[in-house]
């Protein structure tokens, strides 16, 4: 009795398999193919850096697909090759059109020479990058790219309301850190007592640039008890009407001692 059943089991397997087979090809044959080809594409996107058409030719080579045919993975991958592209969402809308949602790169820093940081933290490199204008530059090895985001993070907030602005921070491979303003000066850290060193400088440059309208062009705040400050030379005053003939050089900026 039991091989009865068995035997009926198998045929039947067998019977479904035989019909199934033709439908499976036939569905194959009619969804794969040019059936209800997409022909229409619709982009959300921001277009700081990335402009419609090259979305559009990066995705027009998966337009014209059947509908069931076209790959969403292709397409995705297709316009993520474009520079500044983040990430990118991709689906179908019944029945001919393809809806992409194309999310860019946000700019954060430069990160040492040729390449930037977007907010996310990743590194990347797009044509043209190195010409954008007000971004901070930050160096470093690029295992201690985060420790060099979180430092100026934390000077920015820092130098709020001195009057400095920080427009590049570096770390050099030995760990030892220099900071770089917006007019050019540079202020080194070196790699031991940052925090100390920075308050002591911060607390009396008010009194220091007092006497100095010029502002500094280096500070070293690499000693025990004090730093060494290298002030802009003061403009020469002006010669008086009647003695016009005389000239001369302002005198050489040198470093003061501070403790």
């Amino acid at each position: 009795m039991s091989n009865r059943i068995l035997l009926k089991t198998v045929s039947w397997l067998i019977a479904l398999t035989l019909v199934a087979l033709p439908v499976i090809g036939v569905l194959e044959g009619w969804f794969a193919a040019n059936r209800w080809p997409v022909r229409y594409l619709q982009v959300e996107a921001e277009y700081n850096h990335v402009s419609a058409e090259q979305i559009r030719a990066a995705a027009t080579t998966q337009l014209g697909k059947g509908f069931f045919a076209l790959d969403l993975d292709d397409v995705r991958v297709a316009v993520a090759r474009l520079p500044w592209v983040a990430s990118v969402e991709a689906r179908k809308r019944w029945p001919d059109t393809l809806i992409l949602r194309v999310r860019e790169r946000q700019p954060f820093a430069r990160w040492g020479a040729g390449r930037l940081i977007d907010r996310d933290g990743s590194l990347f490199a797009v044509p043209g990058g190195d010409v954008l204008q007000g971004l901070p530059q930050l160096d470093g090895p690029d295992d201690a790219q985060v420790l060099v985001v979180d430092f100026y993070s934390s000077l920015v907030r820092r130098f709020s309301g001195s009057g400095l602005i920080l427009s590049g921070v570096s770390l050099s491979p030995r760990g030892s850190w220099t900071l770089t303003l917006a007019n050019g000066a540079q202020i080194l850290l070196g790699h031991k007592l940052t925090d100390l060193r920075l308050s002591r400088f911060l607390a009396v440059l008010p009194q220091l640039t007092a006497a100095h309208p010029g502002g500094f062009q280096h500070a070293d705040l690499r000693y025990s008890n004090g730093f060494a400050v290298l002030w802009a030379a003061s403009p020469a005053p002006a010669a008086p009407a009647s003695d016009s003939s005389k000239t001369g050089a302002p005198p050489a900026a040198k470093p003061e001692a501070h403790t």
